[in-house]
């Protein structure tokens, strides 16, 4: 019975050790609870739940009687199509397609009132460039739907035409029209020119493995000042002649190395045990990696400095780590936020490193550039903020 007292006492005295740390650090405790919560309302206020209109080229061939006005065809694509320009130009159409500056080119035939007058069904080609399987299914549903508009337009003209005819006698009445042709006077395909459709799994791929990096690299640097400044290390480092711009860069450097190796091991599993393309330059790649982990290791050891505990540095982290999934493109497209909320987004390494390393490995090169200029400013930006603040820090004691 003595020793069973003695070991809840033991048991109490942990608890009360807990709850005094909590109380001592409240911001460890705010964070806890305040965090998600915070993540969540920013991001049920950010998110808009509508997917944004499909930008699209309308080519017309030259001698057609249609209109060539963009308003003409958007009632064709209601609210889910933005017709940007119609044009003759099939050429101009495509390269605007292939650079993605358009999501979706629709060439509409010619002699489309003919050839239902004749019995011909006539066939509208519509182009995308994607690469992400969900993205490709939705735009085969719009570009089906867009074929149904079409249809109703052309049996409305039909129709309005029929009494002409009936009233001529003798005059080129249409026979030859067969029910199933009334029903669908043109048919829908659909060409995806991207170099390559990947499935669920290899799209996702790319964007995993920017994550996993992300969030390797938080974690190993997340608790590296917290700990040094709790074991007195931090003090040591006071009174020696390196600078704090040497201590953070050391960290870079070592942490970076472990970073780098494991990185390179997850992308030859990728690569040769999963079966994920590989269609870019490996060094590129290696680039992109590179400048992911850069950033990263800036974000972890950011936290390090402003934490000051490890429970601290974790939670962050893992707040970090709950905002990326929600912000950065893994789940949902950054471009279905609203734009004041879209720099949260564009403030995490892990954006960018999604889009570059699914266009590297799955397209064969870089569309964006911009994303690259702005990861590797994000990290020297972070290189410095750290750099500053540990400065500080130790200066004042």
């Amino acid at each position: 019975m003595i020793g069973f007292v003695k070991s809840v006492n033991r048991i109490a005295t942990q608890v009360g050790k807990e709850l005094i740390q909590v109380r001592r650090r409240p911001g460890a405790f705010i964070s806890l609870v305040l965090g998600p919560f915070m993540i969540m309302a920013i991001f049920g206020l950010g998110y808009t739940g509508v997917h944004r209109p499909l930008d699209a080229v309308i080519v017309l061939p030259a001698d057609s009687v249609l209109a060539r006005e963009p308003e003409f065809y958007e009632q064709f694509g209601a609210q889910i199509i933005d017709v940007l320009e119609v044009t003759d130009d099939a050429d101009w159409a495509h390269a605007q397609l292939e650079g993605q500056s358009v999501d979706m080119v629709v060439y509409i035939p010619d002699r489309l009132t003919e050839r239902f007058r004749q019995g011909e069904q006539a066939e509208l080609l519509v182009e995308i460039n994607q690469i992400d399987p969900v993205a490709a299914a939705y735009a085969d549903f719009m570009a089906r739907h867009v074929s149904q508009e079409v249809n109703r337009e052309i049996l409305t003209r039909a129709v309005e035409e029929g009494v002409t005819y009936a009233q001529q006698a003798g005059e080129d009445v249409p026979t030859q029209l067969r029910p199933e042709l009334v029903a669908q006077p043109t048919t829908t395909r659909l060409v995806n020119v991207a170099p390559y459709q990947p499935t669920v799994v290899s799209f996702a791929a790319p964007a995993v493995l920017a994550l996993i990096l992300q969030h390797m690299a938080v974690t190993l640097s997340a608790l590296s000042f917290v700990r040094e400044r709790l074991s007195g290390a931090l003090e040591l480092f006071r009174v020696s002649p390196v600078t704090p711009f040497e201590l953070v860069l050391g960290k870079y450097v070592g942490l970076g190395i472990l970073s780098a190796i494991v990185a390179a091991i997850t992308v030859g599993l990728l690569v040769y045990l999963l079966g994920v393309p590989l269609l870019g330059d490996p060094w590129l790649l290696a680039g992109i990696v590179a400048l992911l982990i850069f950033g990263s290791l800036g974000l972890g050891l950011l936290i390090s400095v402003i934490s000051d505990s490890e429970r601290q540095a974790v939670q962050l982290a893992l707040l970090l780590l709950i905002a990326s999934v929600f912000f950065s493109g893994f789940v949902l497209p950054v471009e279905e936020f609203r734009p004041e909320m879209q720099p949260l987004a564009y403030a995490l390494p892990v954006t960018h490193g999604i889009v570059l390393l699914q266009d590297v490995m799955l397209r064969g090169w870089v569309l964006a550039w911009w994303h690259v200029w702005v990861l590797a400013g994000t990290a020297l930006g972070l290189l410095v903020l750290t750099s500053i603040l540990l400065r500080r820090l130790m200066s004042h004691g």
